[in-house]
């Protein structure tokens, strides 16, 4: 008997945890098919040990999204192997209205988006989310890489001489924060889904490998 009620205890205890489990990923999939890789993987490093919070330097502006499930939702990183660079793909506007837009879709819902980065037409850094949180920018890349977003002043979308020298120093930053190599772990959105972006850099390829390196040669002390 009582071998029996242990079976039985077992039994219904497993039961609730699929129907929880089942519950906990029909909403973590509400996003578009792309993402639902990335989500599952960050819903399963949930159970592990995050990734210790890295602090941004004092140039970075820190303003956090407030929580939400559109644009920051929380979800860990499962690790850091690389950095997406992107471009806002809305010519004129500024690090501080796309950073808006991010915050807004709290509200709205259209979309998932966001940037854990983004950078200005003059330079200026605004941060959107922490680096040991996942952010909605670079598809199935989205659980482990940190992903910046780039302001750019017309549609051929090449960046300022302020924005990229703020680029090279960022991403110079964050690789020696998380033991990168600048040559291989730095990549275009492009490089991830195919969707050019950024689209200057898509375009003049040649751009991208002397970015990459200038980027090796960085000297942040400079």
């Amino acid at each position: 008997m009582k071998n029996k009620w242990i079976r039985l205890v077992t039994v219904m205890a497993a039961t609730l945890i699929i129907m929880l489990a089942g519950r906990g990923i029909s909403l973590i999939f509400s996003p578009e098919p792309a993402e639902k890789g990335a989500l599952l993987r960050g819903v399963l490093a949930a159970a592990r040990h995050s990734p210790t919070p890295v602090a941004g330097p004092d140039w970075v502006v820190k303003d956090y999204l407030i929580p939400n499930p559109y644009s920051r939702p929380q979800t860990p990183l499962s690790q850091v192997n690389g950095i997406v660079v992107h471009y806002v793909g809305n010519p004129g506007t500024t690090a501080e209205g796309n950073k808006s837009y991010f915050e807004q879709l709290a509200q709205t819902g259209e979309t998932y988006a966001s940037s854990h980065f983004i950078i200005g037409l003059d330079g200026e850094i605004i941060q959107c989310i922490p680096l040991n949180e996942i952010s909605y920018c670079s598809n199935e890349r989205n659980d482990d890489t940190i992903a910046i977003e780039c302001c750019h002043p017309d549609e051929g979308g090449q960046f300022t001489e302020a924005t990229y020298n703020s680029l090279l120093r960022l991403t110079s930053w964050l690789c020696q924060s998380f033991s990168l190599d600048p040559s291989s772990d730095v990549i275009r959105h492009y490089d991830v889904t195919g969707k050019e972006c950024p689209l200057y850099y898509v375009k003049n390829p040649q751009a991208w490998q002397q970015f990459l390196s200038d980027l090796s040669a960085f000297d942040p002390e400079t």
